[in-house]
């Protein structure tokens, strides 16, 4: 049992090791929060690289269910033992195309079976994945593969093979390009069945060939390169060796948070750190995943395949809050889910103490289960245990929101360049507005300046081919994370904001646009971006774009006439219900933090012009000098 508390404030200047973090509690919670015995041994005694983890799995899980995947509009499944036979058949294809320790394939593919098979087969080879977005553009691309010096790619399309035969002269490494879907063109594309027939044939002469090589694989041979895309600049390769995937898996294994009987709803980008240390941690835990790259498709798949955990950035679960409050926009049905979230509200204290509700409340509590909650919960599956956000900040009035409803959304932390998380929510004593305490093995400190430190076997090994840059991105060890952050009494990290990425007004206040941002998108459902902006300004301004689908709805349930979305941008009946829910936010804002003025965006921010990266975190500089005239448009009358 966990006692105790920490024996000096936890926002001190002071190291925080996870058995400090673990034993932090408030009164009710300290009965539920118990780290478990053994958790340093799990961490200590590791695999020695990913191949490595994925042979203790088989031989563990064997016949068991590893992968659940659409076939032909119908769901099938992968057995750990079929996962490894189809995973080595690729593996042995590479190793005679003469793929060696080390060397870089890249994978540009979205997230389906192949994309993991793929990886999975190119580090039991010895090789290092270079994961590359399916929607990069050609450039970028031509960059990453001439960058990590890849010699192979797996492409998941003609498309994808286009975008790199269009810079072919810039990459003398690559030699082979292997096609997932379609009839391969060209002298150097060769299919995957074709790669899968060279892995038999190797394999027929030498069973033991990828084997061997997981043996040669140690913790510190390079496993992956992940190019961030960042918010500017050139994307950096982040180099992670086997060891930081391996122990990601070992590190949630001792934490306790996913067992072996779970089920996973996969359908992050894959390219993405976040999404590729999910597949590490299945390997280590051995529960099953249904993969299914499709966000269209996703609440419909959830209610088939009921999972019991899914991960996900936050658009998701705004997106979800979103849907549900537009879709009770009015009348008698608008009345029933507000009582019934005033319930749920009431008796989060209650339940985030370990308590249960008692008399009238808990009447209530079973009446708004019964009209509103159970609903919602069946279209997520029904057997959701909880729901992890990850890769940008989580406003707390939608995870609140999500709470009221029965359903628990707990917050990580973590970067590309600390193998995604490193701090998370326990779901047996989650704090709101927090990322959790240090994942065992871990250790975190917070600078002068209020910077997050990390330090452990997460962190990464260096800046690919940038020495100077990973030299910057150290302070005495310690891995310097750019974000703003504080641990409080109980261990639990939370974030304010990144570094660079603080307003400083003209009246020396400081303001962190993520929080201003947040709160004015949980205000109103009808919003999906905001851009604050005010470095150097009197005072703060916003850039608004509408969600699509919520407020044409709206428009056509007020019967307001438009062409697009665009047009209901200078509609006064939307910027009065948009106006309405800034208002609403500034009333939660510190005086300098309000935002003044604001405009709409003529549409949502997108990948394909660079104003959001691939894992959607606006690039502010590009959105504000694409913008310019607009934001002094908000200040010219000052």
């Amino acid at each position: 049992m966990l006692s105790g508390n920490l024996a000096r404030p936890a926002n001190t200047r002071g190291r925080l090791t996870f058995a400090e973090a673990a034993r932090t509690s408030t009164g009710a919670d300290m009965d539920r929060y118990e780290h478990p015995a053994g958790a340093d041994d799990i961490v200590a005694q590791r695999p020695s690289s990913v191949g490595a983890m994925l042979l203790e799995q088989v031989k563990a899980s064997g016949d068991r269910e590893a992968f659940r995947h659409k076939q032909g509009g119908r769901w099938v499944s992968l057995s750990w033992t079929e996962t490894k036979d189809s995973a080595f058949e690729l593996a042995a294809g590479l190793l005679a195309l003469g793929v060696g320790l080390e060397d870089r394939v890249a994978i540009a593919c979205g997230t389906r079976i192949e994309w993991v098979l793929a990886d999975i087969a190119i580090m039991s080879a010895g090789a290092a994945t270079t994961t590359v977005y399916p929607t990069t553009q050609a450039e970028d691309v031509a960059f990453i593969l001439g960058d990590s010096g890849s010699r192979v790619v797996f492409a998941e399309d003609q498309g994808q093979v286009d975008k790199i035969e269009a810079h072919a002269h810039e990459l003398p490494a690559l030699e082979v390009i292997v096609l997932i879907s379609g009839t391969p063109r060209g002298e150097r594309t060769i299919s995957l069945d074709d790669l899968r027939a060279r892995g038999r044939e190797r394999l027929a002469g030498d069973p033991s060939c990828v084997e061997d090589m997981i043996a040669q694989t140690g913790p510190d041979h390079l496993a992956t390169l992940i190019y961030t895309s960042g918010t500017t600049g050139r994307p950096k390769g982040v180099r992670l060796v086997h060891d930081c995937l391996v122990y990601e898996g070992a590190a949630a294994e001792a934490y306790d948070l996913v067992y072996r009987e779970d089920l996973q709803y996969l359908w992050l980008p894959l390219s993405h750190v976040f999404g590729k240390v999910l597949v590490a941690i299945q390997l280590k835990i051995g529960f099953a995943t249904a993969i299914e790259g499709d966000i269209d498709s996703l609440v419909e798949n959830l209610a088939v395949v009921q999972p019991t955990f899914m991960c996900g950035a936050p658009r998701i679960f705004e997106k979800v809050r979103s849907r549900v409050m537009t879709s009770a926009s009015g009348g008698a049905r608008k009345r029933i889910v507000d009582w019934a979230f005033g319930v749920g509200r009431r008796t989060t204290p209650i339940r985030l103490a370990g308590g249960r509700p008692k008399g009238l409340l808990a009447a209530q509590q079973a009446v708004a289960e019964r009209l509103v909650f159970s609903t919602i919960k069946a279209r997520m599956g029904g057997k959701i245990r909880f729901f992890v956000s990850g890769s940008a900040g989580l406003n707390r009035e939608v995870q609140e929101w999500f709470y009221a409803a029965g359903l628990l959304v707990l917050e990580g932390y973590g970067l590309t360049e600390t193998s995604a998380a490193t701090f998370v929510n326990n779901p047996r004593a989650a704090r709101f507005g927090t990322v959790g305490p240090l994942l065992p093995g871990s250790e975190a400190k917070i600078a002068d300046d209020g910077e997050i430190l990390i330090k452990g076997p997460g962190v990464m090994r260096g800046y690919h081919h940038q020495p100077e840059m990973t030299e910057d991105a150290f302070v005495d060890g310690w891995f310097a994370t750019g974000d703003i952050g504080e641990i409080d009494d109980h261990g639990y990290l939370k974030i304010t904001d990144r570094k660079k990425d603080l307003i400083k007004t003209s009246g020396g206040k400081y303001v962190a646009p993520s929080e201003v941002e947040g709160v004015i998108k949980a205000a109103s459902p009808y919003v999906s971006q905001v851009v604050a902006h005010g470095e150097g300004r009197k005072y703060i301004s916003a850039l608004i774009a509408l969600d699509p689908q919520a407020i044409t709805e709206w428009a056509d349930a007020q019967q307001i006439s438009y062409g697009s979305v665009e047009d209901l941008t200078r509609s006064a009946e939307v910027r009065a219900l948009v106006e309405s829910g800034v208002q609403t936010a500034n009333r939660k804002l510190e005086r300098w933090e309000t935002v003044k003025r604001w405009a709409f965006l003529p549409a949502e921010l997108g990948v394909e012009n660079g104003e959001v990266t691939p894992s959607m975190k606006v690039r502010r500089a590009e959105v504000e000098r694409r913008y310019a005239d607009l934001l002094d448009s908000l200040y010219d009358r000052d």
